[in-house]
């Protein structure tokens, strides 16, 4: 018999919920917020904190939450709850994504606790990787990793692919850096040194100045934009292992899909020391992104750029409390 408690099962649920906020998301926007009503989780999409220039159909909003969603579900799993997942539940309300209802399963998953091990330790990397390779044993499982979620993970082998993506990025950039609205977004989201906000990216987890990556050199963002702010570093970074997510749509539940399959990606690799840098530049402009699907995707819809490998540096990164984000109905 279950003796678990209906108390014990709200604990739960707040415990994934405390979990959902360490989500990664573009300049940590965490465009996210929850409504927790007895045992039952609502994940809504924050509209203020879309990106309005660099996202206006909302996209990279939605990957941002399906990846919340992963921490939710993977919690609930490690704890010995089954998550009951509806997906956009009520087409009248458009903002709402998904409700999670944890259903005891009495055991723990031990793959899972592995992985919600690892949801605070995951860290977002913004400069060059050692040049330590990554075994293909481990590439093999994170490609099988995404494929659990519905999506497809790529490893980009070809040089040939990985300079056009390089190249594609570095145009994005180029591009985006003169476009005033763009500065001015990533502006909002840049935290200078002292800053005490929750949200965005903090001095110490970007580089005072865009760094080179060697052999390809893939475009970073500029946050630090010319104040002595960020990290700084002499010697240029190894590219790492250039990868793509991508999915066979390019609806809703599609975007979802990707950021699931993103965030279980990104913890396994974190339990095993990878790091992940993302390069969203050229996916932010449509006839790029449109380029990409059809020259280097095979029609697949890519959903993220992503660079993986072993970083020796160890970045902060912040959060806005639960409190800010949680709407507790009864």
């Amino acid at each position: 018999m279950n003796t678990r408690t209906s108390d014990e099962t709200i604990r739960v649920v707040h415990e994934a919920v405390e979990a959902a906020v360490w989500a990664p998301s573009p300049h940590n926007t965490q465009p996210w917020s929850f409504v927790v009503s007895g045992d039952e989780v609502g994940l809504r999409a924050d509209p203020d904190r879309k990106l309005r220039v660099a996202d206006p159909d909302g996209r990279q909003m939605v990957v941002s939450c399906g990846a919340a969603l992963f921490n939710v579900r993977i919690t609930l799993r490690a704890l010995g709850y089954h998550p009951e997942v509806r997906l956009r539940p009520d087409p009248q309300r458009s903002l709402l994504l998904a409700t999670i209802r944890p259903q005891p399963t009495g055991e723990p998953d031990e793959h899972a606790g592995l992985l919600h091990s690892e949801i605070e330790r995951r860290r977002t990397h913004r400069s060059g990787f050692t040049g330590l390779a990554i075994a293909d044993e481990l590439v093999a499982a994170l490609v099988a990793q995404a494929a659990e979620e519905g999506a497809r993970l790529t490893p980009v082998r070809s040089q040939e692919d990985a300079r056009v993506l390089a190249a594609l990025t570095g145009a994005a950039q180029e591009v985006q850096s003169r476009d005033r609205m763009f500065n001015l977004e990533i502006m909002r989201w840049a935290r200078p040194p002292g800053s005490a906000r929750r949200d965005g990216v903090p001095a110490g987890s970007y580089p005072a100045a865009p760094e080179r990556t060697l052999p390809q050199h893939f475009a970073q963002r500029d946050y630090a934009r010319g104040q002595d702010w960020g990290v700084r570093s002499d010697e240029p970074g190894d590219t790492g292992l250039v990868a793509m997510l991508t999915t066979p749509g390019d609806d809703a539940d599609d975007w979802l899909a990707a950021g699931q399959a993103l965030q279980r990606v990104l913890l396994h690799a974190s339990a095993y020391g990878l790091s992940a840098a993302f390069h969203t530049q050229a996916l932010e402009l449509p006839e790029l992104r449109e380029f990409i699907r059809k020259h280097v995707c095979d029609g697949a819809y890519p959903q993220m750029i992503m660079r993986l490998g072993f970083a020796v540096d160890e970045v902060g990164s912040v959060r806005r409390p639960p409190s800010e984000v949680v709407e507790e109905r009864d």
